[in-house]
């Protein structure tokens, strides 16, 4: 993949600044330094990238004929998005060309301390007095599931 600098008119009277790229592999190092994912994350927050930055962060590398940001823009697109992608298993993963075990585990991991995160806020003692109450005590755990469950509470 090759990056190509634009600088276009908008139509508004301002230029487009960025970058065409195209598909001859490109490393991450060929990316000017401010468009890279983890210099971005350290200058602009990490709010501001998108999953497949995030996801390139965590993977780090990518292979001889895709970069790590193809890699992870594809790895998204095959689980599409984050939903499927925190389904996913190692042996899932790892049948992706580019993924192997050790990145699949990565991944898991990253995974399931987010989902940990999460619940630490709902550990505190609930009360419940309204069903929209119960709703956002179980949703978490419940919204992607494939079959209806009964819950007692």
């Amino acid at each position: 993949m090759v990056c190509t600098p634009i600088d276009e008119p908008n139509g508004k009277g301002n230029h487009r600044e960025g970058f065409i790229i195209s598909d001859l592999p490109l490393k991450l190092r060929d990316f000017p330094e401010d468009e890279r994912p983890r210099e971005r994350l350290l200058n602009m927050g990490a709010e501001s990238l998108s999953n497949h930055e995030l996801l390139a962060i965590l993977l780090r590398t990518g292979t001889k004929k895709e970069s790590v940001l193809q890699l992870s823009h594809r790895l998204l697109q095959t689980f599409d998005g984050l939903r499927l992608l925190k389904e996913a298993s190692v042996e899932e993963l790892s049948s992706i060309s580019g993924i192997g075990r050790a990145k699949a585990v990565q991944i898991l991991a990253a995974l399931e301390l987010g989902r940990r995160i999460h619940k630490l806020v709902y550990e505190e003692r609930h009360v419940i007095r309204f069903p929209e109450d119960a709703a956002n005590l179980l949703m978490e755990d419940m919204r992607f599931l494939s079959q209806e469950h009964f819950v007692c509470v």
